[in-house]
């Protein structure tokens, strides 16, 4: 569940900033390094790796929730730029990338419908847990 919030959130935060940022001069808020931006994919990818990375070692509960929220995250940082990875330019704010919230809706629908579907018949309906 904390996976699928996280993700709806951080998506619609990456498109509200970089909006913001497109409205200013375009610059402002970019990574550089050596002269290359470092697109928001890359810190999305790191983010997957290392929520896999670390369920692979611990598997307590509060761990898995922080897992959650980093993978949820992760995931939303690379399907906001699915496009840009697709067809490896920088069609962000061309009709292309319209491919990224195409798959982000679709992301967000199935596993919020899963998520509805799976936790519909949960504790809360029996107290006793059984």
């Amino acid at each position: 569940m904390l996976a699928w919030l996280s993700f709806t959130v951080t998506f619609a935060l990456a498109r509200l900033v970089t909006g913001v940022i497109k409205l200013g001069d375009g610059s402002g808020g970019n990574l550089n390094l050596g002269g290359v931006h470092l697109h928001h994919y890359l810190w999305g990818i790191l983010l997957v790796i290392g929520a896999a990375a670390f369920g692979l070692v611990d598997r307590n509960a509060k761990v898995r929730s922080w897992m959650g929220l980093a993978l949820g995250v992760g995931l939303a940082l690379i399907v906001d730029e699915a496009a840009l990875l697709i067809t490896l330019e920088d069609v962000y704010w061309s009709t292309q990338s319209w491919a990224s919230v195409a798959v982000a809706v679709v992301i967000v629908s199935v596993l919020g419908t899963g998520l509805a579907i799976t936790r519909s018949g949960s504790d809360e309906d029996d107290p006793e847990g059984r």
